[in-house]
């Protein structure tokens, strides 16, 4: 497995995790969409904890790039972190009107993040850091854990 397509696999995961809050919602069974809302939140923060923590900071020292697409990365983890204390609120509140309008919006954040990542990002990782592709994916998998 690649670096590319071990990130691109966590996406589509989180991306999962995001329909299913909204089909508890929809169905308003508010319990289970506060743990499957949960459950997407913490495995996204996750997903940019290992990006910011652990793969960023080897892409930079390699490429001695930091003022680039990781800068921007994290500008937009940090967009995401505030959509979701809105979410949060939405959720505590029980107004699935609220959510479902910022869970639009943060499915759109994400997508149009997640493509920049994949298309650009992860292929110029995985062109730099293809020599240590092995030890980067096992690490990945451990990281967070």
């Amino acid at each position: 497995m690649t670096i590319k397509d071990f990130m691109t696999f966590k996406h589509r995961a989180c991306d999962e995790l995001l329909a299913l809050a909204e089909e508890a919602v929809e169905k308003k069974d508010f319990a289970d969409a506060e743990e499957k809302y949960r459950e997407f939140k913490d495995e996204t923060l996750k997903h940019f904890d290992t990006e910011e923590g652990y793969l960023f900071p080897i892409f930079e020292e390699k490429t001695g790039m930091t003022q680039g697409p990781t800068q921007v990365m994290r500008m937009e983890h940090t967009q995401t972190r505030m959509l979701f204390e809105k979410l949060d609120e939405a959720m505590a509140h029980k107004n699935s009107d609220r959510f479902f309008s910022l869970s639009e919006s943060m499915m759109i954040l994400l997508q149009q993040h997640n493509a920049k990542e994949e298309q650009m990002l992860y292929t110029m990782m995985q062109n730099v850091l293809s020599e240590q592709n092995d030890e980067i994916v096992q690490r990945l998998m451990e990281y967070g854990k």
